[in-house]
């Protein structure tokens, strides 16, 4: 009877990837993007006011000119675009 009562023990499983080579760079069945690496909002969590003076301190910081020209001039049609399929009468804005 202790024969058929005993559970055997699990068998421990050592699997490692045919193409891994591990130079240090951790987990291969971690899930990161790519970008992580680049962006500085990823660290590790540290509260509210933490998290908004480092995405207001790289938004400060000096970027490519072209891209924010861009990024007005887009969103000032999409405001535009909305305000003509609203009908929004711009007259109210100018005195006669």
């Amino acid at each position: 009877m202790g024969k058929f009562s005993k559970l055997r023990k699990n068998r421990k499983y050592n699997y490692s990837p045919r193409y891994y080579d591990d130079k240090g760079e951790g987990s291969p069945y971690k899930m990161q993007p790519k970008l992580d690496k680049f962006r500085t909002t990823v660290d590790a969590p540290r509260g509210l006011k933490g998290k908004f003076s480092s995405a207001m301190s790289d938004m400060r910081k000096t970027g490519d000119r072209n891209l924010r020209l861009r990024m007005i001039i887009i969103t000032a049609v999409l405001i535009l675009i909305f305000l003509y399929i609203i009908d929004f009468d711009l007259s109210i804005f100018f005195t006669k």
